[in-house]
Protein backbone atom coordinates (compact mmCIF):
# COMPACT_ATOMS: atom_id res chain seq x y z
CA UNK A 1 0.00 0.00 0.00
CA UNK A 2 3.07 2.59 1.18
CA UNK A 3 4.26 1.47 -2.27
CA UNK A 4 1.41 2.39 -3.99
CA UNK A 5 0.67 5.72 -2.31
CA UNK A 6 4.08 6.78 -3.25
CA UNK A 7 3.37 5.53 -6.79
CA UNK A 8 0.47 8.06 -6.59
CA UNK A 9 2.11 10.73 -4.91
CA UNK A 10 5.36 10.46 -7.67
CA UNK A 11 3.00 10.28 -11.04
CA UNK A 12 1.33 13.32 -9.75
CA UNK A 13 4.34 15.15 -8.30
CA UNK A 14 5.80 14.47 -12.05
CA UNK A 15 2.50 15.37 -14.17
CA UNK A 16 2.40 18.59 -12.83
CA UNK A 17 6.47 19.07 -13.37
CA UNK A 18 5.88 17.71 -16.68
CA UNK A 19 2.74 19.68 -17.63
CA UNK A 20 4.56 23.19 -16.51
CA UNK A 21 7.59 22.45 -18.63
CA UNK A 22 5.54 21.11 -21.41
CA UNK A 23 3.93 24.38 -21.25
CA UNK A 24 6.77 26.47 -20.91
CA UNK A 25 8.36 24.48 -23.66
CA UNK A 26 5.47 25.48 -26.04
CA UNK A 27 5.38 29.21 -24.84
CA UNK A 28 9.18 29.49 -25.43
CA UNK A 29 8.76 28.11 -29.23
CA UNK A 30 6.23 30.42 -29.71
CA UNK A 31 8.00 33.13 -27.82
CA UNK A 32 11.08 32.37 -29.92
CA UNK A 33 9.76 31.95 -33.46
CA UNK A 34 7.51 35.71 -32.11
CA UNK A 35 10.55 37.45 -31.28
CA UNK A 36 13.01 36.92 -34.05
CA UNK A 37 10.14 37.54 -36.57
CA UNK A 38 9.06 41.17 -34.77
CA UNK A 39 13.15 41.90 -34.29
CA UNK A 40 13.39 41.11 -37.83
CA UNK A 41 10.94 43.16 -39.31
CA UNK A 42 11.39 45.77 -37.00
CA UNK A 43 14.89 45.61 -38.07
CA UNK A 44 13.94 46.00 -41.85
CA UNK A 45 11.55 48.95 -40.85
CA UNK A 46 14.34 50.43 -40.01
CA UNK A 47 17.25 49.70 -42.35
CA UNK A 48 14.34 50.77 -45.22
CA UNK A 49 13.99 53.97 -43.16
CA UNK A 50 17.64 54.56 -42.67
CA UNK A 51 18.04 53.65 -46.95
CA UNK A 52 15.09 56.20 -47.62
CA UNK A 53 16.39 58.98 -45.67
CA UNK A 54 20.20 58.30 -46.95
CA UNK A 55 19.22 58.09 -50.68
CA UNK A 56 17.57 61.49 -50.58
CA UNK A 57 20.77 63.11 -49.19
CA UNK A 58 22.56 61.46 -51.73
CA UNK A 59 20.37 62.29 -54.15
CA UNK A 60 20.80 66.52 -52.99
CA UNK A 61 24.88 65.93 -52.81
CA UNK A 62 25.18 64.27 -56.11
CA UNK A 63 22.65 67.16 -57.84
CA UNK A 64 25.54 69.37 -56.46
CA UNK A 65 28.75 67.53 -57.37
CA UNK A 66 29.79 66.83 -60.75
CA UNK A 67 31.59 63.53 -59.85
CA UNK A 68 27.92 62.44 -59.45
CA UNK A 69 27.52 59.15 -56.41
CA UNK A 70 30.81 57.68 -56.70
CA UNK A 71 32.59 60.83 -55.09
CA UNK A 72 34.41 60.97 -52.10
CA UNK A 73 32.35 62.97 -50.52
CA UNK A 74 29.10 60.96 -51.20
CA UNK A 75 31.30 57.96 -49.24
CA UNK A 76 31.87 60.09 -46.21
CA UNK A 77 28.19 60.58 -46.04
CA UNK A 78 27.65 56.87 -46.50
CA UNK A 79 30.36 56.01 -44.01
CA UNK A 80 28.46 58.50 -41.36
CA UNK A 81 25.07 56.66 -41.79
CA UNK A 82 27.02 53.40 -41.55
CA UNK A 83 28.51 54.59 -38.50
CA UNK A 84 24.88 55.58 -36.65
CA UNK A 85 23.20 52.89 -37.89
CA UNK A 86 25.97 50.06 -37.70
CA UNK A 87 24.82 49.05 -41.27
CA UNK A 88 26.31 48.50 -44.28
CA UNK A 89 25.34 50.54 -47.38
CA UNK A 90 25.93 50.25 -51.52
CA UNK A 91 24.61 52.43 -54.25
CA UNK A 92 24.52 51.23 -57.21
CA UNK A 93 23.15 52.61 -60.64
CA UNK A 94 20.59 51.49 -62.82
CA UNK A 95 21.95 48.66 -64.45
CA UNK A 96 22.49 47.52 -60.68
CA UNK A 97 26.67 48.59 -60.86
CA UNK A 98 28.15 49.72 -57.37
CA UNK A 99 29.60 52.90 -57.69
CA UNK A 100 29.64 53.55 -53.66
CA UNK A 101 29.70 52.37 -50.61
CA UNK A 102 30.41 52.81 -46.88
CA UNK A 103 33.59 51.42 -46.39
CA UNK A 104 36.11 53.93 -45.33
CA UNK A 105 39.35 53.18 -47.70
CA UNK A 106 39.79 54.05 -50.73
CA UNK A 107 40.25 50.01 -52.21
CA UNK A 108 36.27 49.19 -51.26
CA UNK A 109 36.06 45.51 -53.26
CA UNK A 110 32.75 46.46 -53.85
CA UNK A 111 33.12 48.82 -56.60
CA UNK A 112 32.16 47.42 -60.11
CA UNK A 113 30.80 44.37 -58.93
CA UNK A 114 26.91 43.73 -59.82
CA UNK A 115 23.93 43.36 -57.38
CA UNK A 116 21.52 40.94 -59.21
CA UNK A 117 19.10 41.89 -61.54
CA UNK A 118 15.92 40.68 -59.85
CA UNK A 119 17.06 42.76 -56.30
CA UNK A 120 17.06 45.84 -58.53
CA UNK A 121 13.61 44.63 -60.63
CA UNK A 122 12.15 44.43 -57.43
CA UNK A 123 13.52 48.07 -56.01
CA UNK A 124 12.35 49.47 -59.60
CA UNK A 125 8.94 47.82 -59.35
CA UNK A 126 7.92 48.26 -55.74
CA UNK A 127 10.30 50.55 -54.72
CA UNK A 128 11.62 48.45 -51.91
CA UNK A 129 13.47 45.14 -51.68
CA UNK A 130 14.07 42.55 -48.47
CA UNK A 131 15.81 39.59 -48.32
CA UNK A 132 17.98 37.69 -46.53
CA UNK A 133 21.07 37.53 -49.15
CA UNK A 134 24.54 38.14 -50.54
CA UNK A 135 23.37 39.75 -53.35
CA UNK A 136 25.14 37.61 -56.03
CA UNK A 137 28.36 37.71 -53.69
CA UNK A 138 28.79 41.62 -53.40
CA UNK A 139 28.47 40.90 -49.36
CA UNK A 140 30.98 38.46 -47.86
CA UNK A 141 28.08 36.36 -46.65
CA UNK A 142 24.51 35.84 -45.84
CA UNK A 143 22.65 39.52 -44.43
CA UNK A 144 19.38 40.92 -44.19
CA UNK A 145 19.37 43.52 -47.04
CA UNK A 146 16.66 46.24 -47.73
CA UNK A 147 17.12 48.02 -50.55
CA UNK A 148 14.66 51.58 -52.02
CA UNK A 149 15.15 53.59 -54.99
CA UNK A 150 17.06 56.96 -55.36
CA UNK A 151 14.66 59.93 -56.05
CA UNK A 152 14.26 60.28 -59.55
CA UNK A 153 17.09 61.77 -60.93
CA UNK A 154 19.10 61.79 -64.44
CA UNK A 155 21.57 59.32 -62.49
CA UNK A 156 18.56 56.83 -61.10
CA UNK A 157 20.18 53.76 -59.10
CA UNK A 158 19.31 52.59 -55.67
CA UNK A 159 20.35 52.22 -52.32
CA UNK A 160 20.90 49.28 -50.77
CA UNK A 161 21.66 48.96 -46.86
CA UNK A 162 23.09 45.52 -45.17
CA UNK A 163 23.37 44.32 -41.68
CA UNK A 164 25.18 41.25 -39.84
CA UNK A 165 22.34 38.67 -39.75
CA UNK A 166 24.96 37.70 -36.17
CA UNK A 167 23.62 40.83 -34.78
CA UNK A 168 20.20 40.54 -34.86
CA UNK A 169 20.48 37.34 -34.00
CA UNK A 170 22.57 38.64 -30.50
CA UNK A 171 19.36 41.13 -29.95
CA UNK A 172 17.45 38.05 -30.26
CA UNK A 173 19.18 35.95 -27.52
CA UNK A 174 19.48 39.06 -25.37
CA UNK A 175 15.95 38.82 -24.87
CA UNK A 176 16.08 35.01 -25.02
CA UNK A 177 18.79 34.79 -22.01
CA UNK A 178 15.67 37.25 -20.69
CA UNK A 179 13.07 34.00 -20.76
CA UNK A 180 15.13 31.43 -20.33
CA UNK A 181 16.49 32.97 -16.49
CA UNK A 182 12.28 33.52 -15.98
CA UNK A 183 11.48 30.18 -17.47
CA UNK A 184 13.98 28.30 -15.01
CA UNK A 185 13.00 30.74 -12.58
CA UNK A 186 9.28 29.63 -12.85
CA UNK A 187 10.27 26.05 -13.05
CA UNK A 188 11.61 25.91 -9.93
CA UNK A 189 8.93 27.53 -8.40
CA UNK A 190 6.64 25.24 -9.75
CA UNK A 191 8.44 22.34 -8.23
CA UNK A 192 8.69 23.65 -5.11
CA UNK A 193 4.51 24.28 -4.64
CA UNK A 194 3.79 21.03 -6.51
CA UNK A 195 5.31 19.42 -3.92
CA UNK A 196 3.89 21.21 -1.06
CA UNK A 197 0.20 21.03 -3.02
CA UNK A 198 1.10 17.25 -4.13
CA UNK A 199 2.31 16.34 -0.66
CA UNK A 200 -0.74 18.25 0.92
CA UNK A 201 -3.54 16.67 -1.19
CA UNK A 202 -2.04 12.81 -1.12
CA UNK A 203 -1.96 13.23 2.84
CA UNK A 204 -5.58 12.66 3.40
CA UNK A 205 -5.36 9.42 1.03
CA UNK A 206 -1.97 8.57 3.42
CA UNK A 207 -4.25 8.59 6.47
CA UNK A 208 -6.82 6.82 5.11
CA UNK A 209 -4.25 3.73 3.87
CA UNK A 210 -3.25 3.75 7.74
CA UNK A 211 -6.63 4.08 9.08
CA UNK A 212 -7.97 1.25 6.96
CA UNK A 213 -4.89 -0.78 7.70
CA UNK A 214 -6.06 -0.27 11.43
CA UNK A 215 -9.46 -0.86 11.04
CA UNK A 216 -8.61 -4.52 9.85
CA UNK A 217 -7.14 -4.88 13.14
CA UNK A 218 -9.90 -3.80 14.92
CA UNK A 219 -8.79 -0.40 16.06
CA UNK A 220 -11.17 2.09 14.54
CA UNK A 221 -9.68 5.00 16.67
CA UNK A 222 -7.88 6.60 13.81
CA UNK A 223 -9.58 9.18 12.09
CA UNK A 224 -8.20 11.55 8.64
CA UNK A 225 -7.26 15.39 9.83
CA UNK A 226 -7.50 17.93 7.76
CA UNK A 227 -10.90 17.20 6.66
CA UNK A 228 -11.99 21.71 6.34
CA UNK A 229 -13.08 22.65 3.15
CA UNK A 230 -15.44 22.24 0.10
CA UNK A 231 -13.08 20.20 -2.75
CA UNK A 232 -13.74 16.90 -3.47
CA UNK A 233 -11.15 15.36 -1.26
CA UNK A 234 -12.45 17.44 1.59
CA UNK A 235 -15.79 15.53 1.46
CA UNK A 236 -14.07 12.04 0.55
CA UNK A 237 -12.07 12.84 4.20
CA UNK A 238 -15.53 13.32 5.60
CA UNK A 239 -17.26 10.64 4.30
CA UNK A 240 -14.35 8.11 5.21
CA UNK A 241 -14.73 9.45 9.07
CA UNK A 242 -18.69 9.25 9.03
CA UNK A 243 -17.87 5.77 7.81
CA UNK A 244 -15.23 5.09 10.85
CA UNK A 245 -17.81 6.43 13.12
CA UNK A 246 -20.52 4.05 11.94
CA UNK A 247 -17.96 0.67 12.19
CA UNK A 248 -16.92 2.02 14.99
CA UNK A 249 -20.36 2.10 16.46
CA UNK A 250 -20.98 -1.38 14.88
CA UNK A 251 -18.10 -2.55 16.62
CA UNK A 252 -19.14 -1.36 19.69
CA UNK A 253 -22.44 -2.63 19.13
CA UNK A 254 -21.26 -6.05 17.85
CA UNK A 255 -19.25 -6.64 20.85
CA UNK A 256 -21.72 -5.28 23.51
CA UNK A 257 -23.83 -7.95 21.88
CA UNK A 258 -21.92 -10.62 22.08
CA UNK A 259 -21.01 -9.60 25.75
CA UNK A 260 -25.08 -9.16 26.59
CA UNK A 261 -25.90 -12.58 24.26
CA UNK A 262 -23.22 -14.29 26.65
CA UNK A 263 -24.40 -13.12 29.70
CA UNK A 264 -28.20 -13.81 28.98
CA UNK A 265 -27.47 -17.15 27.98
CA UNK A 266 -24.79 -18.15 30.10
CA UNK A 267 -27.36 -18.24 33.30
CA UNK A 268 -29.71 -20.70 32.02
CA UNK A 269 -28.06 -22.84 30.13
CA UNK A 270 -25.72 -23.34 33.43
CA UNK A 271 -29.26 -23.75 35.31
CA UNK A 272 -29.82 -26.29 32.81
CA UNK A 273 -26.91 -28.28 32.72
CA UNK A 274 -26.95 -28.12 37.03
CA UNK A 275 -30.15 -29.04 37.49
CA UNK A 276 -29.92 -32.05 34.41
CA UNK A 277 -26.59 -33.03 36.27
CA UNK A 278 -28.35 -33.50 39.34
CA UNK A 279 -31.35 -35.60 37.97
CA UNK A 280 -28.40 -37.89 36.10
CA UNK A 281 -26.08 -38.66 39.23
CA UNK A 282 -29.57 -38.82 41.94
CA UNK A 283 -27.87 -35.60 44.04
CA UNK A 284 -31.63 -34.14 43.08
CA UNK A 285 -33.97 -36.39 45.67
CA UNK A 286 -36.64 -38.24 43.37
CA UNK A 287 -39.65 -36.50 45.09
CA UNK A 288 -38.14 -33.16 43.57
CA UNK A 289 -37.36 -34.13 40.23
CA UNK A 290 -41.22 -32.50 38.87
CA UNK A 291 -40.01 -29.19 40.55
CA UNK A 292 -36.90 -29.22 39.14
CA UNK A 293 -37.84 -30.76 35.70
CA UNK A 294 -39.93 -27.40 35.61
CA UNK A 295 -37.22 -25.05 35.99
CA UNK A 296 -35.62 -26.98 33.71
CA UNK A 297 -38.70 -26.51 31.12
CA UNK A 298 -38.59 -22.65 32.22
CA UNK A 299 -34.96 -21.79 31.53
CA UNK A 300 -35.68 -23.47 28.45
CA UNK A 301 -38.36 -21.87 27.32
CA UNK A 302 -36.50 -18.46 27.89
CA UNK A 303 -33.61 -19.50 25.93
CA UNK A 304 -35.84 -19.90 23.09
CA UNK A 305 -37.75 -16.39 23.84
CA UNK A 306 -34.06 -15.08 23.46
CA UNK A 307 -33.50 -16.41 20.10
CA UNK A 308 -36.98 -15.53 18.62
CA UNK A 309 -36.62 -11.98 19.69
CA UNK A 310 -33.12 -12.08 18.50
CA UNK A 311 -34.88 -13.23 14.97
CA UNK A 312 -37.31 -10.55 15.29
CA UNK A 313 -34.53 -7.61 15.41
CA UNK A 314 -32.72 -9.43 12.50
CA UNK A 315 -36.07 -9.42 10.68
CA UNK A 316 -36.90 -5.70 11.19
CA UNK A 317 -33.37 -4.82 10.46
CA UNK A 318 -34.35 -6.04 6.70
CA UNK A 319 -37.21 -3.95 6.09
CA UNK A 320 -36.42 -0.80 3.92
CA UNK A 321 -38.16 2.44 4.92
CA UNK A 322 -39.82 2.56 1.02
CA UNK A 323 -41.45 -0.94 1.49
CA UNK A 324 -43.01 0.58 5.15
CA UNK A 325 -44.35 3.24 3.51
CA UNK A 326 -46.32 2.07 0.96
CA UNK A 327 -48.21 -0.03 3.20
CA UNK A 328 -51.31 1.36 5.66
CA UNK A 329 -53.77 -0.22 8.16
CA UNK A 330 -56.13 0.18 10.73
CA UNK A 331 -54.13 1.35 14.19
CA UNK A 332 -57.29 1.34 16.07
CA UNK A 333 -58.34 -2.36 15.40
CA UNK A 334 -54.13 -3.23 16.05
CA UNK A 335 -54.47 -1.78 19.27
CA UNK A 336 -57.44 -3.49 20.25
CA UNK A 337 -56.43 -7.13 19.45
CA UNK A 338 -53.54 -6.38 21.27
CA UNK A 339 -55.12 -5.04 24.32
CA UNK A 340 -57.60 -8.09 23.86
CA UNK A 341 -54.35 -10.55 23.64
CA UNK A 342 -53.20 -10.23 27.04
CA UNK A 343 -56.60 -9.69 28.62
CA UNK A 344 -56.45 -13.06 30.80
CA UNK A 345 -52.31 -11.88 32.01
CA UNK A 346 -54.07 -8.34 32.71
CA UNK A 347 -56.79 -10.05 34.68
CA UNK A 348 -54.56 -12.72 36.38
CA UNK A 349 -53.03 -9.41 38.02
CA UNK A 350 -55.71 -8.04 39.47
CA UNK A 351 -55.44 -4.67 37.01
CA UNK A 352 -58.20 -3.05 35.18
CA UNK A 353 -57.69 -0.91 32.04
CA UNK A 354 -58.87 2.28 30.92
CA UNK A 355 -59.13 3.06 27.62
CA UNK A 356 -59.86 6.61 25.59
CA UNK A 357 -60.12 5.71 21.63
CA UNK A 358 -62.08 6.92 19.00
CA UNK A 359 -64.67 5.83 17.52
CA UNK A 360 -63.71 5.68 13.74
CA UNK A 361 -60.56 3.70 12.42
CA UNK A 362 -57.03 5.52 12.17
CA UNK A 363 -55.16 4.69 9.19
CA UNK A 364 -51.87 5.21 9.12
CA UNK A 365 -48.40 3.58 6.96
CA UNK A 366 -46.46 1.11 7.89
CA UNK A 367 -46.17 -2.65 9.34
CA UNK A 368 -49.37 -3.66 10.91
CA UNK A 369 -47.90 -6.84 12.52
CA UNK A 370 -44.60 -4.77 13.62
CA UNK A 371 -46.75 -2.05 14.87
CA UNK A 372 -49.08 -5.07 16.90
CA UNK A 373 -45.80 -6.47 18.44
CA UNK A 374 -44.73 -2.81 19.72
CA UNK A 375 -48.28 -2.26 21.50
CA UNK A 376 -47.90 -5.98 22.89
CA UNK A 377 -44.85 -5.65 24.31
CA UNK A 378 -45.78 -2.13 25.75
CA UNK A 379 -48.42 -3.53 27.40
CA UNK A 380 -46.68 -6.52 28.69
CA UNK A 381 -44.42 -4.56 30.04
CA UNK A 382 -47.29 -2.22 31.98
CA UNK A 383 -48.69 -5.58 33.10
CA UNK A 384 -45.28 -6.72 34.20
CA UNK A 385 -44.68 -3.67 36.69
CA UNK A 386 -47.87 -2.31 37.66
CA UNK A 387 -49.05 -2.53 41.01
CA UNK A 388 -51.60 -5.23 41.74
CA UNK A 389 -55.30 -3.38 41.89
CA UNK A 390 -54.19 -0.60 39.75
CA UNK A 391 -55.48 0.27 36.27
CA UNK A 392 -53.17 0.55 32.74
CA UNK A 393 -54.42 3.35 30.47
CA UNK A 394 -54.53 3.16 26.81
CA UNK A 395 -55.23 5.72 24.58
CA UNK A 396 -55.17 7.10 21.10
CA UNK A 397 -55.27 10.32 19.32
CA UNK A 398 -54.84 12.31 16.08
CA UNK A 399 -52.94 14.97 15.99
CA UNK A 400 -51.71 17.41 13.60
CA UNK A 401 -51.41 14.69 10.50
CA UNK A 402 -49.82 11.98 12.89
CA UNK A 403 -51.54 9.26 15.29
CA UNK A 404 -50.51 8.75 19.09
CA UNK A 405 -50.69 5.79 21.26
CA UNK A 406 -50.12 5.80 24.88
CA UNK A 407 -49.38 3.74 27.36
CA UNK A 408 -49.24 4.14 31.31
CA UNK A 409 -49.49 1.76 34.61
CA UNK A 410 -48.80 2.96 38.24
CA UNK A 411 -45.68 1.27 40.09
CA UNK A 412 -42.35 2.00 40.71
CA UNK A 413 -40.97 5.09 39.34
CA UNK A 414 -37.94 4.77 37.07
CA UNK A 415 -35.01 6.44 37.86
CA UNK A 416 -33.69 9.64 35.75
CA UNK A 417 -30.27 7.53 35.12
CA UNK A 418 -32.14 4.50 34.04
CA UNK A 419 -34.63 6.20 31.55
CA UNK A 420 -32.07 6.74 28.96
CA UNK A 421 -30.94 3.14 29.05
CA UNK A 422 -34.08 1.29 29.30
CA UNK A 423 -34.18 0.86 25.43
CA UNK A 424 -31.29 -0.88 24.78
CA UNK A 425 -30.33 -4.19 24.16
CA UNK A 426 -30.65 -6.43 27.10
CA UNK A 427 -31.02 -3.97 29.51
CA UNK A 428 -33.17 -4.70 33.21
CA UNK A 429 -33.02 -2.42 35.88
CA UNK A 430 -32.72 -4.11 39.23
CA UNK A 431 -36.45 -4.24 39.92
CA UNK A 432 -37.12 -5.61 36.14
CA UNK A 433 -34.78 -8.20 37.64
CA UNK A 434 -36.42 -9.03 40.39
CA UNK A 435 -39.98 -9.26 39.29
CA UNK A 436 -39.47 -10.09 35.76
CA UNK A 437 -37.78 -13.45 35.68
CA UNK A 438 -38.96 -14.54 32.32
CA UNK A 439 -37.71 -11.60 30.40
CA UNK A 440 -34.35 -11.34 28.53
CA UNK A 441 -34.57 -7.21 28.04
CA UNK A 442 -35.07 -7.21 24.52
CA UNK A 443 -38.73 -6.19 24.37
CA UNK A 444 -38.45 -2.22 24.85
CA UNK A 445 -35.41 -2.56 22.38
CA UNK A 446 -37.38 -4.34 19.72
CA UNK A 447 -40.23 -1.26 20.33
CA UNK A 448 -37.79 1.27 19.71
CA UNK A 449 -35.98 -0.63 17.07
CA UNK A 450 -39.41 -0.81 15.13
CA UNK A 451 -40.33 2.62 15.76
CA UNK A 452 -36.76 3.76 14.01
CA UNK A 453 -37.62 1.84 10.94
CA UNK A 454 -40.67 3.75 11.00
CA UNK A 455 -39.45 7.04 11.06
CA UNK A 456 -41.40 7.43 14.61
CA UNK A 457 -40.49 8.36 18.11
CA UNK A 458 -40.92 7.06 21.44
CA UNK A 459 -41.08 8.96 24.95
CA UNK A 460 -41.11 8.04 28.59
CA UNK A 461 -41.50 9.70 31.61
CA UNK A 462 -42.06 8.16 35.03
CA UNK A 463 -42.95 10.58 38.00
CA UNK A 464 -44.35 9.63 41.19
CA UNK A 465 -45.11 6.17 40.53
CA UNK A 466 -46.76 7.05 36.90
CA UNK A 467 -44.82 5.57 34.10
CA UNK A 468 -45.97 6.62 30.44
CA UNK A 469 -45.01 5.13 27.02
CA UNK A 470 -45.83 7.81 24.19
CA UNK A 471 -45.04 6.83 20.29
CA UNK A 472 -46.44 8.09 17.27
CA UNK A 473 -46.66 7.00 13.59
CA UNK A 474 -47.88 9.09 10.37
CA UNK A 475 -51.38 9.03 9.28
CA UNK A 476 -51.94 7.91 5.93
CA UNK A 477 -52.91 10.05 2.58
CA UNK A 478 -56.85 8.63 1.64
CA UNK A 479 -55.08 7.23 -1.64
CA UNK A 480 -52.68 5.06 0.04
CA UNK A 481 -55.74 3.60 2.95
CA UNK A 482 -56.72 0.03 3.29
CA UNK A 483 -59.78 -0.01 4.83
Amino acid sequence: MRKRLRGVYMKSYISVVLLVSLSLLILGAAFAGMSYSFISRERTEDMLSTAKTSGGILRAYAQQDDSGLGSINIRAILSWVSSMSGCHLLVTDAQGVVVNCSDRDTGCPHLGMTVPAAAVAAVNRTGRFTARSDLGGVLPGKSFVAGVALPAGPNQGCVFISDNAGRMRGTWWSLAEIFIFAAVAVIILALFISYLVTKKLTRPIKEMSDAARSYSKGDFTPRVRDVDGDDELSELAEAFNAMADSLERSERSRRDLIANVSHELKTPMTTIAGFADGLIDGTIPREREEEYLKVISSETKRLSRLVRGMLDMSQLQSVTPMELASRSFDLLEVVCQSLLSLEQKITSRGLDVDTVLPEEPVIVTGDGDAIAQVVHNLLDNAAKFADPGTNITLKLWREEGRAYVSVANRGETISKDELPLIFERFHKTDRSRSQDRDGVGLGLYIVKTILDSHGSHIYVSSREGLTTFVFDLKLAKAKNTNE
